[in-house]
């Protein structure tokens, strides 16, 4: 899948793409807040949100990866913040956060972005200091953990799901998202990105538990469950993760990608 539509499964507003490119240049939360004339609150807010949608556990890490699909270059250092509020006023008028955001991505990727079916949508605000505590990804789980892990219902579910997408089964799978997932993607849409993403990759030979992980955020925390799997036209294994978030007493899941 190319770079595009890697943007576009992540369903990253213009202005959340803005902070993130302020953050791989070195900012942190507080420097950006000043650079673009806000409150340290909203870029907190726009960072959890992409985070969410593109199934990190870090701010850098989402910045680095938005920097590989724009092709490493974000353009002049220098923001026009016409389009934002001062401090203060975040939280006036109903528009959406869909407005122009001033630091250009690169266009075409100039190298193979990682493979993104899927995506995270947060929803709910977050405190101020939500980026500081966000603690550390896991150590990778002993052998009894992985193997008590790789019986539960999360991970069932994931696996379940990539059974479906071996299949070519769609509209099955896309049947198994949540509803924040089918907020940015139809079902036409789900069966295109997965026709160019996974058909490629050819049948899948195995199929690995690595780990499971609770991903804390509100209102309940995401479980990223992690597999390591070989397919039929691929020289090395992928690892492919799974996010899931419980609706309705029903794990559905948000976000895949294959690396």
């Amino acid at each position: 899948m190319n770079a595009q539509a890697n943007e576009n499964f992540w369903a990253l507003t213009e202005k959340e793409k803005q902070t993130l490119r302020l953050i791989v240049r070195g900012h942190d939360a507080k420097s950006v807040a000043r650079s673009l004339g806000l409150s340290v609150h909203t870029i907190n807010e726009r960072l959890r949100d992409a985070r969410r949608k593109m199934a990190v556990s870090s701010s850098r890490e989402a910045a680095r990866l938005l920097l590989e699909a724009e092709g490493g270059d974000f353009g002049p250092a220098t923001p026009d913040l016409s389009g934002d509020r001062g401090i203060g006023e975040d939280a006036a008028g109903s528009g959406e956060d869909q407005g122009s955001a001033p630091i250009s991505g690169a266009g075409r990727a100039l190298r193979q972005p990682w493979i993104i079916i899927g995506g995270l949508l947060m929803t709910l605000i977050l405190g101020l200091l939500a980026l500081a505590a966000l603690p550390q990804a896991a150590s990778p789980p002993s052998p009894v953990a992985a193997q008590a892990a790789a019986h539960s219902e999360v991970v069932d579910s994931a696996r379940n799901f990539l059974a479906l997408i071996d299949q070519g089964r769609w509209e099955e799978s896309y049947r198994a998202t949540g509803a924040t997932f089918r907020k940015m993607n139809t079902v036409q849409v789900w069966a295109d990105a997965s026709e160019k993403g996974r058909v490629p990759l050819g049948a899948m030979v195995s199929r690995t538990f690595l780990s499971q992980e609770n991903l804390p955020a509100p209102p309940h925390g995401y479980e990223v469950v992690k597999f390591r799997t070989r397919f039929a036209n691929r020289a090395t294994d992928a690892v492919e993760t799974v996010s899931l978030d419980r609706e309705d007493g029903v794990w559905r899941i948000v976000g895949v990608t294959i690396d």
